[in-house]
């Protein structure tokens, strides 16, 4: 395991104004390119979002009628169970959130595998569930060797959106471990990779 701390922000070009042509043409792409959340789960009828924190990307999916299980960390999911329904529930373990499902059509994980203690191990659980679709997003892969580094926050920027009123008086501090590429895709054995972009992934099964 290669041990390293985060790097200092290299020098970037400044690009000025709105009329940029490299501004414009990176929207264009990126509006080409979009799917919404909603598009990505292609009719599932059941997803497990594992790192899914109190459920924000169920909320994202906007569809009530997806059955939708968060597997996180014992004090998240026990702080989470307020907003739990018939359609949402909270885990800390992967075979209990299938055991709820029933079938998973959606294995959906954003940001999250790289902050495991054993990011390998949670790849392969989570590739065993045998889901139709695999969705990874915001991947940190190594290209040769596990990498493991710590990593600094500022508390207000952990969580979706902005809180009035929050002041930033503190960071989090939490390690973060990659594992290499070839490592990753090769615990989807039975899969085919159908979408990447950058540290995003798509898998479905054959």
């Amino acid at each position: 395991m290669v041990e390293t701390s985060a790097p200092a922000a290299p020098h970037r070009e400044v690009l000025e104004g709105y009329e940029n042509p490299e501004l414009i043409e990176i929207t264009f792409r990126k509006t080409l390119a979009f799917r919404s959340f909603r598009d990505e789960l292609s009719g599932a009828k059941t997803v497990l979002d594992f790192g899914g924190a109190c459920g924000v990307h169920y909320k994202m999916a906007c569809d009530p009628a997806i059955r939708w299980a968060v597997v996180e960390t014992p004090a998240m999911a026990r702080r989470a169970a307020e907003l739990s329904t018939e359609s949402l529930q909270f885990f800390t373990g992967i075979d209990a959130a299938v055991s709820w499902l029933g079938s998973v059509d959606v294995m959906h994980s954003n940001g999250a595998i790289q902050y495991t203690p054993d990011p390998e191990a949670t790849v392969r659980a989570l590739c065993a569930v045998r889901a139709r679709i695999m969705l990874w997003k915001r991947l940190t892969l190594s290209t040769a060797s596990v990498e493991s580094r710590m990593q600094v926050t500022r508390l207000v920027d952990n969580g979706p959106g902005i809180i009035p009123g929050t002041t930033d008086v503190k960071d989090v501090a939490y390690r973060e471990t990659s594992i290499p590429e070839a490592i990753f895709l090769a615990c989807h054995q039975g899969y085919r990779l159908t979408e990447r972009e950058g540290g995003n992934f798509r898998f479905e099964r054959d």
